[in-house]
C-alpha cells in the first residue's frame, strides 16, 4: 500500500457536484492498493497514520498526532499512487489491485481508522469521479509504503 498524507485545516470531497465527506483540521490521505497487499499492510498503515506526530504541540513543535489532537481523517482511493512511470510516458498501473482485493482492503482501511478514532473518520467513495478540495496546513505532506516498512 502507498498513501500520501497531508496534514490540513480542512478538506472535502464531491462526487457528482455534491459535497460527501468534509473535514476539518486532521489528515487527508490518498491511499493506493496493489494487488500483493494484505490485511496486516492495512493494520500496520493505520496505526502508522494515526500516530505519526506531524501536529504542532504548545510549543510549536511538531510532536502530537492525529489521535494527540482528536484530529478528523478523510480517506480517499486513488490507484493511480500505484503508477509505474519508467518506461515510456503512459504510466503503467499493471501493480494497482483489482477491485476484488482493493476494495475489502480499503474498507478494511476505513474500518481500523473508525475502531481507532471513531466518528472523526470521512471517506470518498471507491472508483468514483471525485473532486478533493484541501486546505494545506504547513504544507506537510508525507508519503508511506508499506513495502519500506522492515
Amino acid at each position: 500500500m502507498r498513501v500520501v498524507i497531508q496534514r490540513v485545516k480542512s478538506s472535502s470531497v464531491e462526487i457528482n457536484l455534491k459535497i460527501k465527506s468534509e473535514i476539518e483540521k486532521g489528515l487527508l490521505v490518498l491511499v493506493g492498493i496493489s494487488s500483493d497487499d494484505t490485511k496486516s499492510d492495512v493494520e500496520w498503515l493505520v496505526n502508522k497514520i494515526l500516530n505519526l506526530r506531524i501536529f504542532n504541540d504548545k510549543d510549536g513543535v511538531m510532536n502530537d498526532s492525529l489521535i494527540d489532537i482528536g484530529g478528523e481523517i478523510l480517506v480517499i482511493s486513488q490507484f493511480t499512487l500505484m503508477a509505474l512511470t519508467k518506461k515510456g510516458n503512459r504510466p503503467s498501473y499493471i501493480n494497482a489491485a483489482s477491485h476484488q482485493i482493493a476494495i475489502p482492503l480499503y474498507e478494511y482501511f476505513i474500518s481500523m481508522c473508525k475502531d481507532k478514532i471513531n466518528d472523526r473518520v470521512k471517506a470518498g467513495v471507491f472508483g468514483a469521479d471525485m473532486k478533493i478540495k484541501l486546505l494545506n496546513d504547513g504544507p506537510v505532506t508525507i508519503i508511506i509504503d508499506t513495502k519500506d516498512k522492515e
